[in-house]
């Protein structure tokens, strides 16, 4: 008997065929969102190594609106919306007259770069939940269709009153389908373990980063209160 794939396909009933669709769907998905969230935590990478350097020398001098702009050209970078963030609540509670301590400007900066930070969390974690259900489910989807496959095994040895040949397509095809369904989820845990791991990377990135300004503005408002007292 041929048991090519071409011949196992068409040999195949028309349950276990829904199950390798749906199976085939979930593997263009997941490849999908593993092309797409590797682009993306690239770019986030690759424009937050320019943001540092752009702006070591602009928050040296002080000036905030300049460092502001520079953060709004990396609109991919995850630092760069921390930083923004930091930068325009510091600014506006700043400038605001109601408030006179400078540290208050200080503990707006920090909200808004942990609001700022959690929120960016979210947005890199976005379909990673696609990638953990694809992967905990295909092996259950491909399960499924090996009982499907043993079911259609024995269905054709009771009309045919038995023989290996009448039933080694439907044990060919339960034992396609569940290797399709491992095919399908490995590469998704993989990936879902990888990409969560450098959303853990980024969000101790942002958590240093925050940290690191709130003390560059907590030294700023200090320098700043001072000499106007003086």
């Amino acid at each position: 008997m041929d048991m090519s794939l071409g011949a196992l396909w068409v040999s195949m009933s028309t349950a276990a065929k829904g199950i390798v669709i749906v199976m085939i769907i979930m593997s263009i998905y997941s490849i999908w969102v593993m092309i797409e969230r590797f682009i993306t935590f690239n770019q986030a990478k690759n424009q937050s190594l320019k943001l540092l350097g752009a702006l070591s020398n602009v928050l040296t001098k002080g000036d905030y609106q300049q460092a502001i702009d520079i953060t709004k050209k990396y609109k991919q970078s995850h630092l760069a919306k921390v930083i923004s963030a930091g930068l325009l609540e510091f600014e506006a509670a700043r400038r605001d007259k109601r408030y006179t301590d400078p540290e208050v400007a200080v503990e707006a900066a920090r909200q808004g770069m942990d609001r700022t930070a959690m929120i960016t969390v979210a947005e890199l974690k976005e379909n990673l939940g696609v990638l953990a259900t694809i992967g905990a489910t295909a092996p259950f989807v491909g399960l499924f269709g090996t009982v499907i496959g043993i079911m259609h095994a024995f269905g054709k040895m009771a009309t045919s009153g038995g023989g290996i040949a009448s039933v080694s397509a439907g044990i060919a095809e339960a034992l396609l389908t569940t290797a399709f369904g491992l095919f399908v989820a490995i590469p998704a845990v993989w990936a879902y373990n990888y990409f969560q791991n450098r959303v853990d990377r980024f969000t101790v990135e942002m958590s240093n980063s925050g940290s690191e300004m709130s003390i560059y503005l907590l030294k700023e408002a200090g320098t700043h209160g001072n000499s106007s007292v003086a």
